[in-house]
């Protein structure tokens, strides 16, 4: 049985209450360890990057504090979003028609708010829980769109979900950026960013000591407010998460595993 088959069997076991408890401190402890333990300081790069988005509020939830950082430094930074967000609400919720195009603009005030022009901002409008089940016309269709937008910025640094970030389409948008990257032919530096990891991992399990050792903690405390203040914009899926999981993303640091190339 897989780790993930078996996460599955014990959320359907533990009641929600408590299985957010367990998270909250599972994602904790983890986080505390690799902050004081695990992770080597990093300081703030000078590179320009450009960021990939399952969702809108992933990139602000995982590398939120990194924009805002090379931002007021005038680094350049753009941001892309893979998916259109229409899976966060069920096909019950009454606003299921509207989610599209209110999460826009949620991820437009958060990056405003981060600093990123809207003109830096590209949806890709992909279906939303969609990106592993790609046929293989859209797989290559989308891989290119991402190969002409990485030509386009030339970034030095790129930032993905985790690889193994317990969320299809998190784990699916690590796989077509780093297919898009070899095809496009560019050296570039790829940070993983994690969402769920911590959250619903037994990260011990998930991750090797090699990919522990690839962590890196970064310092945003300076524009800490302006993440939270992005955090806070989008209302359409902050009261849908457990408010465990959104404190996590609150803290004075942000954690990036460096892929070795």
């Amino acid at each position: 049985m897989s780790t993930k088959e078996i996460l599955k069997r014990i959320q359907k076991l533990v009641p929600s209450t408590w299985l957010y408890q367990l998270q909250d401190i599972h994602s904790s402890l983890i986080f505390r360890w690799l902050l004081y333990r695990g992770t080597e300081p990093a300081a703030l790069s000078e590179k320009s990057a450009l960021v990939f988005s399952p969702h809108q509020d992933d990139e602000t939830f995982g590398c939120g504090g990194a924009i805002a950082l090379k931002r007021e430094c005038g680094i350049p930074v753009a941001v892309v979003f893979l998916t259109d967000g229409q899976g966060s609400h069920g096909s019950d919720s009454p606003i299921k028609h509207e989610i599209v195009q209110i999460r826009k603009q949620e991820a437009l005030k958060a990056l405003d708010i981060l600093g990123v022009d809207a003109s830096k901002i590209h949806f890709l409008d992909k279906p939303d829980g969609t990106l592993p089940d790609l046929q293989p016309g859209q797989r290559s269709e989308t891989v290119e769109q991402i190969v002409q937008l990485i030509k386009l910025y030339s970034p030095e640094e790129v930032y993905v979900p985790h690889r193994k970030d317990c969320h299809k389409d998190h784990e699916a948008t690590y796989e077509l950026v780093k297919e898009a990257i070899a095809k496009a032919g560019v050296k570039v530096e790829l940070l993983q960013y994690p969402i769920w990891l911590f959250w619903r991992a037994p990260i011990f399990i998930m991750l090797k000591l090699q990919d522990m050792a690839a962590a890196r903690c970064l310092s945003i405390t300076s524009v800490q407010n302006k993440k939270s203040n992005a955090i806070a914009s989008y209302c359409s899926q902050l009261e849908g998460l457990p408010s465990g999981f959104v404190k996590r993303f609150l803290s004075p640091y942000e954690i990036f595993f460096k892929v070795s190339q």
